[in-house]
């Protein structure tokens, strides 16, 4: 009887994901047979399927009506955002390194003080944000996304990995310590490769805000031969002419598919990342 129970159980539960999973999926599964459509299908019918099945969207969503193709802002966002990444888990772990293993003077307080930024919202400091860049001569430039994630200004990927080696046993530095290794060589060779699912956490969540984001490249970003796919999608969305929605579907569909790809290939370490973020020795 107790076997029984649990499998009806388990059985409920699946049927619950399955329905919660269709539901969440199903705006991607229209958009993907909205790239099939003409205007007059996508607003004017309630038919799921499209009458005919034509890759003519994704060609001519993929050359535009601009000067630049998709190719040009494919490749520009790849420039924005690989190094954001890289340059965020490199300044991250090495000030949640400081923070983790070393005892100075002032180092509760800025701890506190940097759990603290993590309550103001992004439209605080984009004002003086701006003032500072433009003073520096960055606007217009993926500089005011390399410089911010160079120097750690990123509190959310650092109070992560701080926590994430606070789970990783100091016997380990110490060990280290009396072979001989210095506390550079012992984060290198030691911790790093154990903060692989930290740091895989990190590059996830980084690259996926910085791929979407529209808001701070709309800001800074003024030049087309400089717009990621996020500014590309919006400008193809032209107020004054007609819109031709499957196209606009089919190259949103395009830029979402390397984040999906992402997704899947680093689930395993992304899902064990988060899972022991929180622990503590």
């Amino acid at each position: 009887m107790v076997t029984t129970h649990k499998g009806i159980k388990s059985t409920i539960m699946y049927i619950i994901l399955v329905i919660v999973g269709v539901v969440m999926l199903f705006p991607v599964f229209w958009m993907l047979l909205a790239c099939f459509k003409t205007n007059n299908e996508i607003f004017g019918s309630l038919k799921l399927l499209p009458s005919s099945w034509s890759f003519e969207a994704f060609a001519k969503g993929w050359e535009t009506t601009g000067t630049f193709t998709y190719a040009r802002y494919f490749s520009n966002t790849f420039l924005l955002v690989i190094p954001t990444v890289l340059f965020t888990i490199v300044s991250c772990s090495l000030v949640a390194y400081g923070f983790a293993r070393f005892d100075f003077k002032g180092k509760n307080v800025l701890f506190m003080i940097l759990i603290a930024t993590l309550m103001l919202p992004n439209s605080v400091i984009i004002i003086p944000r701006y003032a500072l860049f433009n003073k520096l001569h960055w606007l217009d430039s993926y500089m005011t996304f390399w410089m911010p994630a160079l120097f750690a200004c990123y509190p959310f990927f650092v109070f992560m990995m701080v926590q994430f080696l606070r789970g990783i046993p100091r016997d380990l530095d110490e060990s280290a310590y009396m072979d001989g290794c210095s506390s550079m060589r012992c984060f290198v060779q030691i911790l790093l490769p154990l903060l692989k699912p930290a740091l895989f956490s990190a590059s996830l969540f980084q690259f996926l805000w910085t791929w979407n984001d529209f808001f701070n490249t709309n800001i800074y970003i003024n030049s087309n031969s400089k717009f990621p796919l996020s500014l590309a999608l919006r400008m193809s969305i032209d107020t004054t002419s007609s819109i031709q929605w499957n196209q606009v579907m089919a190259m949103g569909l395009v830029s979402i598919l390397p984040l999906i790809i992402l997704f899947f290939a680093g689930q395993r370490y992304f899902v064990e990342g988060i899972a022991t973020t929180g622990m503590k020795n």
